[in-house]
Parts: structure tokens; C-alpha cells; sequence
């Protein structure tokens, strides 16, 4: 479904800022994966999430999915076969919007544009019965701009559009990481029933270890832009969150001795 092949990305190339993002990453996702990414700061965690939606285009490297290779091509190209949630509960949807329209513009993603009724009788009734299902009242407020709701009204309304035309791949960004607890809750019990529901494919990126213990059925840790460690099966459904805290330990470890290394060979040839 999903083929990564030896991507690398490089910021501010041949600058004293220089970043390297992705360095030769190598991923493949089966379809109905859902696969949790974790790392520090920093680790390429949401650069890799970027460059699969075409946020930028990579430096080296191929990137194919749903049997296509999808390297070169922009972002909104790329959007008819993904949907997206971001970190911010304000980013992917049109604010000043009524939720009822900004569901219009999801049933159009990828989609060829042209004039017409957006709002028309049959999409407002299954708008209605969608919004229905998340028990938040929201179906009698559908003429409401999007942008007066909570955090966590919002994020399952953007769930739910993201998801609308039932995408190749869906990606969660820390989707859950700006809301309350109670809010955080109820939007990652909603993803875990659409992506069940809908057997879809899908990369969350989370810094909740204990969403990364306990959801998905594999789980990727990134560390410098590379892919470290990569559980699946049962020693996946084996981790628990101090399985987790113990390899980020000993990846802080290894940070230490590396640069106390550096120190030392720098002192040697002062």
C-alpha cells in the first residue's frame, strides 16, 4: 500500500543550520496497517508524515502508494488518495466556515472543480447522520462556523472529514496532543473505530507512550531522521509503556557517550 524507499531530507543544505530530516529511510505499510510512530524531538517523526503527503518533496528516494509512485507529485495532488489530521485542532479546515460547508469541501478533496450546488439535499442528510454519531449535539449546530467550537469538537469533525471519502492512507499528526485529556480520549476512541471500521491504512504519529503501547498493531521508533526499532506481531502486542521509556533511555545513552566522545577527540587534537 505504502513502499518508502531510501528517502532523505536535508534543510538548509551547506549552511551552519543544516538539519538532516530523513536520512535513507525505508518503510513499507500492508494495507489495513495501522502503524504508530514515535521518537524524541527532532527524530523526523512528522518530517516523514510531510513527505509521504507531499508537504515538500524529497531529496532522494522513491515514495509510491496505492501502487503509484507519488514522488514528484504536489501535495494536492497527492490529497485524493490521503486524508490528514494535524496537531493543531485549527489547521485543515476552513475556520470561518459553517461545519455543514466545511464538510462540502471534503466531499470534494482531489476532486475536479467546477460550479454546482455544494450543499445539496442528500449530502446535508448524511452530513447530519455522520455528525449524529459522535453524541455531541453537533448535528443542530451544522450552520455554525467550525471555528467557534472546542478543540476537541473540532478535531472529531476533522476526523470524520479526513476520513470522509475513505482514503488510501490516513495520517494523524499528534492529533490528539493540543486537547484535554477527556477531549484526547474521545478522539482517539473515534480513530481507533473508523480505522477499524474501515480497515484503513494508516501512519499516527503520538508522543504518548501510552498511546503508543497500546494502539495499532505495529510500532516504528525514530531516532536522527532513521528508523531504529520496528515492532510488530506479538513482541508489539508484548510492549508496554516501560518497554518503551527503556529504549528511549537507552537511546539518550548513546546520545551521552557519543558526545562525550566527540568532546574527548576534540580535546585530543586541540
Amino acid at each position: 500500500m505504502l513502499e518508502v524507499r531510501g528517502v532523505t531530507k536535508i534543510f538548509n543544505a551547506g549552511t551552519p543550520n543544516e538539519v538532516r530530516s530523513l536520512q535513507g529511510v525505508d518503510l513499507n505499510l500492508d494495507e489495513g496497517e495501522f502503524v504508530i510512530i514515535i521518537g524524541t524531538n527532532g527524530s523526523g517523526k512528522s518530517t516523514l508524515l510531510n513527505a509521504v503527503a507531499g508537504t515538500f518533496l524529497v531529496d532522494s528516494g522513491a515514495i509510491r502508494l496505492a501502487g503509484q509512485d507519488v514522488t514528484r507529485w504536489p501535495e494536492h495532488r497527492r490529497a485524493r488518495l490521503i486524508g490528514r489530521v494535524f496537531q493543531n485542532p485549527f489547521s485543515g479546515t476552513a475556520p470561518n466556515l459553517s461545519i455543514a460547508e466545511n464538510f462540502a469541501l471534503a466531499a470534494r478533496r482531489g476532486l475536479r472543480r467546477g460550479l454546482g450546488w455544494a450543499l445539496e439535499a442528500r449530502l446535508m442528510s448524511q452530513v447530519r447522520d455522520t455528525v449524529c454519531s459522535l453524541n455531541m449535539g453537533l448535528e443542530d449546530r451544522l450552520d455554525n462556523a467550525i471555528g467557534s467550537l472546542s478543540g476537541g469538537q473540532r478535531q472529531a469533525l476533522t476526523l470524520l472529514m479526513a476520513t470522509w471519502l475513505k482514503p488510501q492512507l490516513l495520517l494523524l499528526d499528534e492529533h490528539t496532543a493540543a486537547l484535554d485529556p477527556k477531549s484526547a480520549d474521545q478522539v482517539i476512541r473515534l480513530s481507533e473505530e473508523i480505522i477499524a471500521r474501515d480497515r484503513l491504512t494508516t501512519l499516527m504519529v503520538t508522543h504518548s507512550m501510552h498511546q503508543a503501547a497500546n494502539l495499532g498493531d505495529r510500532l516504528i521508533m525514530m531516532h536522527c531522521g532513521q528508523i531504529i526499532h520496528d515492532f510488530r506481531g506479538v513482541e508489539k502486542r508484548r510492549l508496554r509503556v516501560d518497554d518503551l521509556l527503556a529504549r528511549f533511555e537507552e537511546v539518550r545513552r548513546a546520545d551521552l557517550l557519543d558526545e562525550i566522545a566527540a568532546e574527548l577527540l576534540e580535546r585530543t587534537y586541540v
